[in-house]
């Protein structure tokens, strides 16, 4: 039968329009179509998903699914679905949307780790029931995670990975709904509250990981229920309460990190019973009492750690049963008695500290006799005795810590031929003998401290050989004599050498090409002959002290061009001529001594010398200008020797009588006029000309209100067009006398990073304190202006350096007492500069609410409480370093940043100072670390503190 004609040609249509349908136009596949949306709505600045695209003309041969071979995008074996996207490390950023990923119903493994995707963590992707792993770690996700969804059909969820994000509120509650979950890092957030007591109900868990959030209350008992954990880390929280006894049931727990959690009470003798355990952290917590005898059979152990509580008692005779340690950690706490000569028969001890307890006693004999050791640190006990003959018989001992204890006896040649060598510490003992080391075979050291000891003899004349030398001080060892090694200054790494009050004499050697240098220590010595003119060749060089020695000659103009420059001291030594001139130009100098000199001429007039106390130029006698009398030349307003001088100079005599003139009969009538509230006197420091009285008190008349959180400030302008700060104290007249005391001690205080105290002006009942005034603003009005690494390290270091003055300049010290971001002002070179230092202290005593006064040991002195106020200071100090680093963003946070992880600390606030080097940061937010430690005993004093910031040293032993 023949079809129809008509209907011929409809089918012929029909073929031809299905055949040349274009590739172009075809439906592409749900999963490719719900990647690409996914990739538009990110930020992909290195272009990582360039080739997530659709090919213009098909292949065949490619499956259906056209995102099977994009990179990142795994298929099960047909090809019909998508069961993998791992998109880590691509630096990604943006928000997920959830509609994007419910297509994904076979998915079994979604990795975003290592991006900075933000926002909520969408709950659709707990509707992907087939999913197994789930890393979302090292991102920025914020909110609540998802708590309130069951998870009952998640039947085959093994790992969730969120370390380092910044969820917050409560840890999630149904997460124990996942039978199947083996994995769970929670790490390094912001989540609060307690640990959910149904965290206890985990049927198949493994390792779970909360340490680093913000949580609280007490440990859940209900952990130790969990009988297939092997890997627990809960702590950097603030815990309530003590470890429960309850954890001695976790049968098959290996790793139990409970570490700056807060932690009180006894180390509990049930955790002997896991038998399993290999690492054990309890560090930084306030556990007390004894270290349980029991803990000695727990022999799979391998790392020990109960540094930095409250522990007392000896370490356990039952050690000697750990046969697998390998860590020995037990520093900073209140351990005595003598070191057991069973820890030195461990074999598999790597490393032993146990630095800063009550320790005492020799040393075990035979420390050092296995085949491992390679760190041990027993400094600031009461140990006596030699050094373990056989401390190095390992070859592997790389450092070896001793100092602040009561050692005697010689270095041993074991000690002064170990190759393996990089740190000895053995300041501050009573050792004996010559230095014997072999630097031709310790190659390697890098750092030596033999300070304050007994030590005779030279310093080894093959130093040279160290090239990977460092730090080196043998400084306070009177017995050493001879002369500084030649070639010293060459030493391709050396940083710091220390040799003072060692008895040496001789010439300083030529610098040579001295490019590492950054401290020389040569003070209290018996040096002769000039200062090198190659000093100049230091350019790395910060702090320099020759003082105490009989050095002769001029100062080397080049030392004054040393571009890192910032202390200086040549004091009590036979320098003559002038200082030089380049001296004006130096821009970080800030401490220069060269009191009792026979140095002459004009000191250089520069804001830094200006600000010096007097103190750095006395004694010599030819000396002149500012901070000391002025220079003959400075008075030549008065003329010659002829007779115009002699009449300008009656001319001047007699307006000078004028004046006292005016000024007697102004007394009186101020006498008469404030005869209620006593009269007013004005005192005037450096920098204020002699203003009277009413000079002032008709400034404040048109005085300017400041709003300050500190209280009511003014500004006022002063007859000769000084602007001035005005601080007023209403103070009780029966205090007046010991208050004026320590403001005039106040006002003397003179240092580039501190705003000057002008003066004050007073009567029997209100004080008014005149400051320079600086219209540049303060640090809390900038916090959140954009400064580069440079610019921030310039604003911590200048706070650091203007706190060292109060604290360690001044004497007695000046607490400043209120130290925070609006107390830190900038002048006109942006330079930071503390203002208001003492004021608060001065408030709290006039009010009485501080005890702090007089004391045996003078007017105007302090009592044991002022302690606490430079306790504090530093506290403040390492708070503002945070805000600094941090943009402002964390605030007042000394104590919330110790439970956060260091390493996530480091990461974000790297990622808010582009351009900064990792070292750097790291320093700088140690510091911070320390300064904000509790209890204050910790914490560093403010040199200590600058010295760490200024000499870019880690602060790890």
């Amino acid at each position: 039968m023949e079809l129809p004609y008509s209907l011929f040609l409809s089918f012929l249509l029909l073929f031809i329009c299905s055949t040349s349908v274009s590739p172009s136009s075809s439906t592409t596949d749900i999963f490719t179509e719900a990647l690409l949306n996914l990739k538009s709505e990110l930020t992909d600045p290195q272009n990582t998903l360039e080739d997530w695209s659709i090919s213009p003309e098909p292949d065949p041969s490619q499956p259906a699914i056209q995102s099977c071979s994009w990179p990142g995008i795994t298929c099960n074996g047909n090809k019909t679905s998508v069961i993998s996207i791992d998109l880590s490390g691509r630096i990604l950023s943006g928000s997920l949307s959830g509609e994007k990923l419910a297509v994904f119903q076979d998915l079994q493994h979604l990795n975003l780790s290592y991006n900075s995707f933000s926002g909520a963590l969408p709950v659709e992707i707990f509707n992907l029931t087939e999913l197994r792993t789930l890393d979302i770690s090292r991102n920025n996700f914020s909110r609540e995670f998802p708590g309130d969804i069951s998870l009952a059909g998640m039947k085959n969820l093994v790992l969730i990975d969120a370390f380092s994000n910044s969820f917050s509120g409560p840890l999630p509650r149904n997460l124990p709904q996942v039978e199947t979950l083996e994995v769970l890092n929670l790490a390094g957030s912001y989540f609060s509250g307690g640990i959910p007591p149904v965290y206890g109900s985990f049927r198949s868990i493994k390792f779970i990981h909360l340490a680093g959030n913000f949580l609280s209350g007490e440990i859940p008992p209900e952990l130790g229920n969990l009988q297939t954990l092997t890997h627990m880390e809960i702590g950097y929280n603030s815990y309530e309460g003590g470890i429960p006894q309850q954890f001695g049931n976790l049968s098959a727990i290996t790793y139990l990190d409970i570490a700056d959690a807060n932690l009180s009470g006894p180390i509990p003798k049930v955790l002997s019973n896991l038998t399993k355990l290999e690492s054990l952290f309890l560090f930084k917590n306030q556990l007390v009492g004894l270290i349980p005898w029991e803990l000695g059979r727990v022999v799979s152990l391998t790392d020990l750690d109960l540094s930095d509580n409250l522990i007392s008692g000896p370490v356990p005779e039952s050690f000697s049963g750990l046969k697998n340690l390998r860590l020995l950690s037990l520093f900073y706490n209140s351990m005595n008695g003598t070191v057991p000569d069973s820890v030195a028969e461990l074999p598999s001890l790597e490393t032993l500290l146990i630095w800063n307890n009550l320790f005492s006693g020799p040393l075990p004999k035979d420390l050092g006799k296995n085949l491992k050791l390679e760190w041990v640190d027993v400094s600031t006990n009461y140990l006596v005795g030699p050094i373990p003959a056989k401390i190095c018989s390992g070859g592997g001992l790389l450092k070896l810590i001793m100092f602040s204890n009561n050692f005697t006896g010689t270095l041993s040649p074991l000690v002064s031929d170990c190759a393996s060598l990089v740190r000895l510490r053995l300041e501050d003992n009573s050792f004996s003998g010559e230095i014997p080391l072999n630097f031709t075979l310790i190659s390697d050291i890098s750092y030596i401290d033999l300070s304050r000891n007994n030590f005779t003899g030279p310093i080894p004349s093959d130093i040279s050989r160290a090239a990977n030398l460092q730090y080196f001080n043998v400084s306070g060892n009177r017995g050493i004599g001879g002369t500084i090694p030649t070639g010293i200054w060459s030493m391709q790494s050396l940083k710091n050498f220390s040799m003072s009050g060692c008895n040496v004499s001789g010439e300083i050697p030529a610098f040579g090409s001295c490019e590492s240098v950054s401290v020389i220590e040569l003070n209290d010595n018996a040096l002769s002959g000039s200062l090198p003119e190659s000093i100049s060749s230091c350019r790395e060089l910060e702090w320099v002290d020759f003082s105490r020695n009989h050095l002769t000659g001029q100062i080397p103009k080049g030392i004054a061009r040393l571009p890192a420059l910032s202390a200086l001291d040549l004091s009590r030594n036979n320098f003559t001529g002038p200082i030089p001139r380049e001296f004006r130009d130096s821009l970080r100098l800030r401490q220069f001594n060269i009191s009792f000199n026979d140095v002459s001429g004009p000191i250089p007039s520069s804001k830094v010398f200006k600000s010096m106390d007097q103190s750095s130029f006395l004694g010599n006698e030819r000396l002149c200008g500012a901070p000391l009398r002025p220079c003959p030349g400075s008075i030549g307003i008065l003329g010659s020797k002829g007779t115009k001088g002699k009449l300008i100079l009656v001319l001047l005599l007699c307006l000078g009588l004028v004046v006292l003139t005016a000024l007697l009969a102004l007394g009186i009538f101020h006498f008469i006029k404030g005869s209620r509230k006593g009269h007013w006197k004005m005192v005037s420091f450096d920098g204020l000309p002699r203003f009277t009285p009413n000079d002032i008190m008709r400034s404040f008349e048109v005085s300017e209100p400041i709003p300050t959180p500190q209280g009511p400030v003014s500004k006022a302008v002063l007859p000769t067009g000084i602007t001035v700060s005005v601080k007023k104290l209403e103070w009780d007249s029966k205090r007046m006398e010991i208050l004026s005391g320590f403001i005039t001690r106040m006002g003397e205080a003179r240092h580039p990073n501190l705003t000057r105290l002008l003066g004050f002006c007073h009567n029997r009942e209100v004080a008014y304190l005149l400051y320079d005034h600086l219209p540049n603003g303060n640090l809390g009005e900038r916090i959140g202006a954009k400064r580069d690494w440079r610019e921030k390290r310039r604003v911590i270091n200048g706070i650091a350096r203007g706190l060292c003055y109060l604290h360690n300049e001044c004497f007695p010290p000046i607490p400043h007492g209120d130290l925070k971001l609006n107390i830190v002002v900038f002048d006109e070179n942006m330079e930071p500069r503390l203002t208001e230092f003492g004021f608060r202290y001065l408030a709290r005593f006039n009010s009485g609410s501080s005890q702090i006064g007089t004391t045996e040991k003078g007017p105007g002195e302090f009592s044991g409480a002022i302690k606490e106020q430079l306790e504090m200071d530093v506290y403040n100090f390492g708070e503002i370093i945070i805000e600094v680093l941090t943009n402002g963003r964390l605030a007042s946070a000394g104590d919330s940043i110790h439970n956060k992880p260091k390493e996530v600390l480091l990461r974000e606030i790297c990622s808010e100072n582009a351009g900064s080097i990792q070292e750097e940061v790291q320093l700088v937010l140690e510091v911070a670390l320390l300064c904000t430690e509790r209890p204050a005993s910790d914490r560093p004093t403010a040199r200590d503190a600058l010295k760490l910031l200024s000499e870019h040293k880690s602060l790890r032993k």
